[in-house]
This record gives C-alpha cells, structure tokens and sequence, in this order.
C-alpha cells in the first residue's frame, strides 16, 4: 500500500494515524531514505521496481527518458516467477498504473488482463481530486480482495500528498487527511485480517511512501525531512518478518518477492498454486 507524502513523525510519531501505528508496534517499522529528487516519479519507480533512479531513467513526474520497459514492476516481477498468480493494482494518480499517459510504472501486461490474471483501476486525482476518488480505489481494493482473491496488490492513495501540498503538513487538513488515509487503511487491514482467518494464507500488508514535506508544505529537495520514508509491514497471525532496520528503497520490491518465494521453485502446471498475498 503505497501513501503518497506521508510524513512519518505525523502520521505515527505524532499518534495521527493510530491504525497505522497499530500496524507498526504489533509487526516492524522499518526506516527508508529515499533518493533525490524527492518526487513521486522517481521514487516510486525505485521502490516499485527496486531499480535505481539511474537505472530507470525517471527523474520528474512527466517520465521523459525513462527505461521502465526494462525494468519490471512488483506485480509484473511475481506473475513472471509464476505464471498463475493473480494481481491487482488501484491508484489514483495515473502514471503509476494508467498506460495511456505518463509511464506507467506497473507494466500493463495486456494478455493477463485479457485472461482475468490482472485488474487495473485508475482515477485521475489530479484533475477531480483525491479525497473522493481515493475513496474508490479503496472501494475497488476491498472488491478485489473479497472476490478476485489476488496474490498480489498495489493500491495507492494521494490525499496526504495534495494536502501537503495545499495547506503543509502542520496544517489542520493535512492531520484530517490522514485521519482518513487511517480510516481507509483500517478497513483494508480488517479485510486482510478477516482473508488470513478464514483461509490460512500467508499474507502480508506492507504499507511506505514515496517522500515527507517541509513543513511549509512541498518538496522535491534533499531535506532530511523530504527524504524520510518508512516501511510498515503486518503478517496477520505470523511472525513479524526479520527485516533490517533500515533499508534502501531498491530493495523494498527484491524484499517482497522473497517473501512470495522464499525458495524458488520450477514452476509447472500441477503444483499447487502460491496463496502468499502481498500488499504494498
């Protein structure tokens, strides 16, 4: 699950997002400091793909020049290791997920969406705003996770962000901004909880973002605060993952597909298919 501009001494430091809190002290939090420039583009490309800002190319949020065709995403990285997996991404910023415009940094995989082994939603914030269509992807998520049953999922929310923007992350929106990011992932965390229950998978909910904001608001420097990133991770009814403390942002994606398959294994059309769940 990926949370666009979160600043990490606000949402769980300062106690305004206590489901995400919650997440923290009962698996792991995990320091990330992210690259320059502090943008959505290339940071999202580095932990999504786990490759560097050199390797794909993107440095702005208009993706000029970017090599991501040569470097695939979580979602596209786990079908390829199994080719039955199933996966799901939601976002309501385009270029992570929507082939038609900038990007996307999750590959579009064309055939798997024909054949119902990938689903895509987007919803352009931008332009109408991230508060109402937040709200759907994480409408669509929770549709996904009940009646797709995906292996894999990405879904994104950007209300922090633009709140950040608008008013800084001081401001009284940008704490009610995450007070419904921690309402939104409250209600994908039960979902997850209630799936680990029933069926006994192996899930695993992994909540970061991209970059923080100065505290007028903005970024897109090299502030310490600019850079500060986390990575949250949650195992319902297992034990937490050995994770370091701190961890590079290329590694995230490397990190995650290891615990989708611990041990590699031939793929073939009779072994019984990996129900690991992975949400980032």
């Amino acid at each position: 699950m990926g949370l666009d501009g979160l600043r990490v001494d606000r949402a769980i430091d300062a106690g305004l997002m206590p489901t995400l809190a919650r997440l923290a002290a009962a698996g792991s939090r995990h320091r990330m400091v992210v690259a320059t420039p502090t943008l959505s583009g290339p940071s999202w490309a580095t932990i999504l793909t786990g490759a560097t800002i050199a390797e794909h190319g993107v440095t702005d949020n208009q993706f000029m020049g970017s090599q991501l065709s040569r470097y695939p995403d979580l979602l596209s990285r786990a079908f390829y290791a199994d080719q039955r997996r199933v996966t799901f991404a939601a976002a309501s910023w385009p270029p992570l997920v929507d082939p038609a415009g900038f990007g996307p940094v999750i590959h579009e995989r064309a055939e798997q969406h024909r054949a119902g082994q990938h689903r895509v939603v987007i919803r352009d914030g931008e332009t109408r705003g991230y508060v109402p269509f937040d709200a759907e992807i994480v409408e669509h998520s929770l549709w996904a996770l009940r009646y797709d049953t995906p292996d894999v999922c990405f879904t994104y929310l950007c209300d922090a962000d633009e709140s950040g923007h608008l008013h800084g992350p001081l401001s009284p929106e940008y704490t009610a901004a995450l007070a419904r990011l921690d309402a939104h992932l409250a209600r994908l965390t039960a979902e997850i909880e209630r799936l680990a229950a029933e069926s006994g998978d192996d899930w695993l909910l992994a909540v970061t973002s991209d970059h923080g904001h100065v505290d007028a608001g903005g970024h897109g420097g090299d502030s310490d605060i600019e850079r500060e990133s986390f990575v949250v991770l949650a195992r319902p009814g297992r034990e937490p993952l050995d994770w370091p403390a701190e961890i590079a942002a290329t590694s995230v994606t490397p990190r995650l597909l290891e615990f989708l398959d611990p041990t590699p294994v031939e793929t073939t059309i009779c072994s019984p298919r990996n129900r690991a769940g992975g949400v980032l």
